[in-house]
């Protein structure tokens, strides 16, 4: 039986090899026998940790999907309490720094061709933001003023998926109606 520290480095290293590819060639250029090679191991023993290609590009997915979330973790211990416009201001400069940011993984998930794995992120996203802003950011605004919404996680998962979405249609729009629309959808009491 092989150890888990052993079989974590493994994966680890088959997922760094599929990035790195998907960055320099694209996903759809990039196969199975690129990733084996570009890890320095066998395809089988590729297979032995993925069954398939796209387990190795969901396994990346879920990094940025933790790396938005754990950004949003962040972004919630530094908010100031009390201070709702400065946290919203700090909120649409997180989205887009984790949206946009110039790494070409990032700006394979902006192209066209690669709509499904965006949906995949986008649905990922906004579950483990909504979860997560539900449980702390909602019940700590709650304990200073009322919350006007009845649905909390459902409204947080909403407003989630479709600010990525529509800041992927609209880049430039401009910060203080992106805060707005948060602020409206939130019914926030500024």
């Amino acid at each position: 039986m092989e150890d888990s520290s052993v079989a974590s480095m493994r994966r680890e290293q088959i997922v760094c090899a599929a990035l790195e590819l998907y960055e320099q060639k694209g996903i759809d250029r990039t196969s199975v026998k690129d990733i084996a090679e570009q890890a320095g191991i066998t395809r089988s023993l590729f297979y032995h940790y993925f069954e398939r290609k796209e387990e190795v590009t969901d396994a990346i997915l879920d990094r940025y999907v933790e790396g938005f979330t754990g950004a949003v973790c962040s972004w919630n211990e530094g908010r100031t309490r009390l201070d709702v416009e400065g946290a919203l201001r700090d909120c649409v400069a997180l989205l887009r720094r984790e949206l946009f940011g110039r790494d070409a993984f990032r700006q394979l998930l902006l192209k066209d061709e690669n709509a499904s794995l965006y949906l995949r992120f986008l649905q990922s996203s906004a579950e483990a933001v909504a979860r997560y802003l539900t449980e702390t950011t909602a019940e700590d605004y709650v304990r200073y003023h009322k919350i006007e919404i009845s649905h909390v996680y459902e409204s947080f998962y909403l407003l989630v998926f479709g600010l990525i979405g529509y800041l992927r249609q609209h880049p430039d729009a401009p910060d203080d109606v992106i805060a707005a629309l948060i602020a409206d959808t939130l019914h926030l009491d500024l």
